[in-house]
């Protein structure tokens, strides 16, 4: 797996969405370490310049590798930050360890179940049981609402060229994604819990932020407005705003 592990102080580590690439939090990564935190933006299997492989397809062994990561890197309490599948990912992780390592989790625009059924409506764009898998192998459409900062874009179009993503040797890692149900995770979620919505998210209705957060002991939401899917590269001095204000109410270690 392929990571960057830059500045000082307290640890946040960052998961990007499916088949992305850890350039996309361009923004981020420098707002972070000039805030005095230690960022490790983290390439998931399959992803960016990490190896492509046909092991661990499956989202527990997603949870595990950022399991590794922290035990390689010897992190104490990090703040983990993932957009869509990377907040999914940091949900395996605390489903199979807890929370008693973790000082907070941050999910950007990522529903805890992405099917809809007679008692959720917060999943992917409308689709059910009745659609599933054979939905998800069909082009998903465009993930933002607007276009992304240029010198963000000028790095993952950087990486996609020399690094594409292979979405078929993904794909039954994207099932078993989908297939998940996080709520029961979340309700455990005993640390400080931030949800980010996009306002105008192509991909989930942004009422799931607030919903979410209160399932929560200690759950907040934010919504961005004019953002889509990819809110941290689309509005990101708003997502910077939004991120640094909660972080700076957590504990330090």
């Amino acid at each position: 797996m392929d990571y960057t592990d830059e500045g000082e102080g307290q640890p946040v580590v960052i998961l990007t969405g499916l088949g992305g690439a850890k350039e996309i939090w361009h923004a981020q990564v420098s707002a972070l370490i000039s805030a005095g935190y230690r960022v490790i933006n983290v390439d998931a299997r399959n992803q960016g310049a990490s190896e492509h492989t046909g092991k661990g397809l499956r989202i527990s062994r997603h949870g595990m590798d950022l399991a590794e990561m922290i035990d390689k890197l010897h992190l104490v309490k990090p703040i983990l930050l993932g957009n869509s599948m990377g907040a999914a990912t940091i949900f395996a992780y605390l489903s199979l360890f807890g929370d008693a390592n973790v000082t907070a989790v941050i999910d950007l625009d990522q529903s805890p179940k992405m099917i809809n059924d007679a008692e959720w409506k917060f999943g992917f764009k409308d689709v059910t049981w009745a659609e599933f898998p054979d939905f998800f192998r069909m082009p998903l459409g465009p993930s933002t609402f607007k276009h992304i900062d240029d010198d963000t874009y000028q790095l993952v179009t950087a990486v996609a060229a020399t690094s594409p993503y292979d979405a078929a040797l993904n794909e039954p890692f994207l099932f078993d994604h989908a297939f998940a149900d996080w709520r029961d995770v979340i309700r455990q979620i005993n640390v400080p819990f931030l949800v980010m919505a996009g306002g105008k998210s192509p991909y989930f209705n942004p009422e799931f932020a607030s919903v979410t957060a209160k399932m929560a002991a200690h759950g907040q939401s934010v919504v961005i407005p004019n953002a889509g899917h990819i809110l941290m590269a689309e509005q990101s001095a708003a997502t910077n705003a939004a991120l640094l204000s909660f972080l700076k109410n957590l504990p330090h270690v």
